[in-house]
């Protein structure tokens, strides 16, 4: 029999040993040693390190005992991304309007152009009211959020912020599998979750990477920020006093973003689990220190390198979306159009998630962009032949109420508009970075089987207690 190896106290061997086996809180090896390397390097550079502005040092490590705070962290962090909201959705109204306005007026001058050669109406349908306006909608409702919310968002980033986002996040993630710098990755989807897909190449390991790619489509893009709006303040708002209704529409939608990131930590633990599994890698990040933003070369870099690309890929991948409607709602079958037959076949499915036919076809042909959903959802109920301008219209909530629309209808839309299957660029951008149609199959079947249950299981419960 072997004697036991004699070891003493000064032992590096039985000093390790001891670490080992007394790391607290579910700390592992790893973990500790690295905190060990980090305490070691941070002694080192006490000794070492001269700093000429020591109050600078002094004020960024007094300010982030606040915005790292357990406590302070994430109402701060909700707070600065309830602001990057508000200023998105105000600063993002008026250019919208005045984008499309100009594509009408541009768009009068194409059709007299038309009629002046007499081009038949089809060729002026498909050209004019299918193609042209359908790119307009994108361009005008993608263009001015992206605008905004891309500077302001590498702004944050210019200043410092950002990292300690990731930082708080890093806590949540790990317990659902995942990596800090997935909060990142999520935080880009808010802008759009097209060029949040190409942001996951920060994240080094790939089991993690794919988990980012997957769930990243939980949070709203700017696609989706009108319907969420809409719907919000005309339904959900309607009925608080006037003064306080823009602070109820917020606060919708702000649960909306709430709800999208309950269901992307449940996903990634629910994948870390079962067809990803694996251990989550350390994060080892390092704050760099607060600085001034260089403002100008911040907006500009970000507006070309992110809004612009993403546009035109959303362009080229939405243009024909326009086309195929008004193609569906202008062949007639029968004495209807094909979009009125195909909203019929759908409709007893909708009816059981609380939702009717005209809306799976809006969602079903709004798979290049999200920004051409409720258009041709309006299209479909007015049975126009064309898309419409939603902003244009007085009457919209009197439109939905005739179509048999309730609070229930308006919130499952949301719920369903939130969690539905990524748009075309999206798709495109997934089967780009992982070179697999598996992965990015999934990546639309898994939020389109989630979309259904959660619209279902809310159905059910609010006719079961009888609030409709």
């Amino acid at each position: 029999m072997a004697e036991p190896l004699a070891t003493n106290a000064s032992d590096p061997l039985d000093t390790l040993l001891s670490k080992a086996r007394t790391l607290a809180d579910g700390e592992t090896v790893r973990d500790g040693i690295v905190s060990d390397i980090y305490r070691t390097t941070r002694d080192i550079c006490a000794e070492s390190v001269h700093y000429e502005d020591k109050k600078k040092l002094q004020s960024t490590y007094r300010l982030d005992k606040i915005v790292t705070s357990p406590i302070w962290g994430f109402p701060i962090m909700l707070a600065i991304l309830g602001a990057v909201f508000w200023i998105t959705i105000a600063g993002a109204n008026v250019p919208s309007q005045m984008i499309f306005r100009f594509f009408a007026i541009v768009e009068g001058y194409i059709t007299a152009g038309f009629q002046a050669l007499h081009a038949p109406d089809w060729l002026h349908g498909v050209l004019v009211l299918g193609f042209f306006r359908g790119t307009s909608w994108v361009v005008s409702v993608m263009l001015p959020p992206m605008a905004i919310f891309f500077p302001v968002f590498a702004l944050l980033e210019n200043f410092g912020y950002l990292p300690r986002v990731a930082f708080n996040m890093d806590r949540l993630f790990k317990k659902s599998g995942g990596h800090g710098k997935q909060a990142l990755t999520m935080s880009m989807g808010f802008g759009c979750n097209a060029a949040a897909i190409l942001s996951t190449r920060i994240i080094e390991s790939p089991r993690e990477r794919m988990l980012a790619i997957l769930t990243n489509n939980f949070v709203p893009c700017n696609g989706r920020w009108p319907t969420l709006i809409l719907l919000s303040s005309l339904f959900m708002a309607a009925g608080v006093a006037s003064g306080l209704q823009t602070l109820a529409t917020a606060s919708v939608v702000m649960g909306m973003v709430m709800i999208g990131i309950v269901v992307t930590l449940t996903v990634s633990w629910v994948l870390s689990k079962t067809a990803l599994r694996g251990v989550p890698t350390h994060y080892t990040l390092e704050l760099p220190p607060y600085r001034r933003p260089q403002i100008w070369k911040t907006i500009l870099l970000s507006s070309k390198e992110k809004s612009l690309n993403v546009l035109m890929r959303a362009i080229i991948v939405a243009a024909p979306a326009g086309v195929i409607t008004w193609i569906l709602g202008n062949v007639f079958v029968g004495g209807d159009s094909i979009l009125n037959h195909m909203a019929a076949f759908f409709d007893p499915f909708a009816h059981a998630i609380g939702l009717d036919g005209f809306i799976i076809m809006a969602f079903i042909l709004g798979l290049p962009a999200n920004e051409v959903v409720l258009p041709i959802l309006l299209m479909g109920y007015m049975s126009s032949g064309a898309m419409v301008d939603a902003d244009g219209l007085d009457n919209i909530k009197e439109i939905f109420l005739q179509h048999g629309w309730t609070w229930l209808t308006a919130l499952n839309m949301m719920l369903f508009s939130l969690l539905h299957y990524p748009c075309g660029t999206t798709l495109y951008n997934i089967y780009k970075e992982t070179k697999s149609t598996k992965w990015t199959i999934l990546s639309a079947v898994i939020p389109l089987g989630i979309a259904i249950a959660v619209t279902f299981v809310t159905a059910q419960l609010v006719r079961a207690f009888g609030w409709v």
